[in-house]
């Protein structure tokens, strides 16, 4: 799968809904494999890691220190997913063109098929991968 989308030459489309975090955000067709297009609702997390598990490790000594536990690891958990965990976040890096409201995601997709409708791609042949057909 990873292969077939870091090779399709047609326009290549994410949406990222809810969650996209490390290897498999980036093998589901992220712009680090090359999409054309990559949008995220507003409430999408884009991260390294899950914001749980983040802020367990990031924040561990923080947590073990306070005289409440389980309510500071919530807290750094909030602050993971503000200061990271966010599609405003992925937006400034550039790794996503847009953060859509929900209701207008059909329209966008239409645009970008749209935009690429004559899109190509030229690459080297190579001497691995699947020969052209």
């Amino acid at each position: 799968m990873l292969y077939a989308y870091s090779e399709a030459t047609v326009p290549k489309i994410t949406v990222i809904l809810r969650k996209a975090y490390g290897g498999g955000y980036i093998a589901m067709n992220s712009r680090h494999l090359r999409a054309d297009f990559v949008f995220a609702w507003p409430n999408a997390e884009i991260a390294v890691m899950g914001p749980e598990d983040a802020a367990n490790i990031i924040f561990r000594k923080d947590i073990m220190e306070a005289a409440d536990p389980a309510e500071m690891r919530k807290q750094k958990i909030q602050e993971y997913k503000d200061k990271f965990a966010n599609p405003y976040v992925a937006a400034a890096k550039g790794y996503i063109d847009a953060v859509i409201a929900p209701e207008d995601t059909l329209k966008h997709i239409i645009h970008a098929l749209a935009v690429s409708k004559n899109k190509s791609v030229d690459r080297p042949q190579k001497k691995h991968g699947i020969p052209p057909f």
